[in-house]
């Protein structure tokens, strides 16, 4: 089992930045990769972006390119998401997630194993 920790949403006004960081806990030594996905109400939950564990590789939807950047800690096993340039359409719950298993890419939930509880991004206008 792994247990993943959010932090790091808030209240931020537009063209702002916030940081999210998701920590991994527990069986965490087949760790393919980790990622973010975000709900707004009355939307389905989407992908953000996730990155490769093995080698760095990182992945984007279209909407949050060039201004959301993924990083990782191997040691901490934490993932990152720096987002800039804060939008309203930003405004979601965001869901971290991990993969225990090799993927092709990593854009699709059903490719992920476990699920953070969430943790709520609010852009003011």
């Amino acid at each position: 089992q792994v247990l993943l920790v959010e932090s790091g949403g808030g209240l931020v006004q537009a063209g702002g930045s916030l940081r999210l960081s998701c920590a991994a806990s527990g069986r965490t030594f087949d760790n393919y990769a980790m990622g973010w996905f975000r709900q707004a109400p009355g939307n389905k939950r989407e992908f953000v972006s996730s990155i490769r564990w093995s080698d760095g590789s990182t992945y984007f939807a279209d909407s949050v390119k060039g201004r959301f950047t993924i990083s990782r800690d191997n040691a901490k096993n934490t993932v990152y998401l720096q987002m800039n340039s804060l939008k309203p359409e930003d405004t979601a719950v965001y869901y971290c997630t991990y993969a225990e298993y090799y993927r092709q890419s990593y854009l699709r939930e059903e490719e992920y194993n476990y699920w953070g509880q969430g943790t709520q991004v609010i852009v003011s206008s």
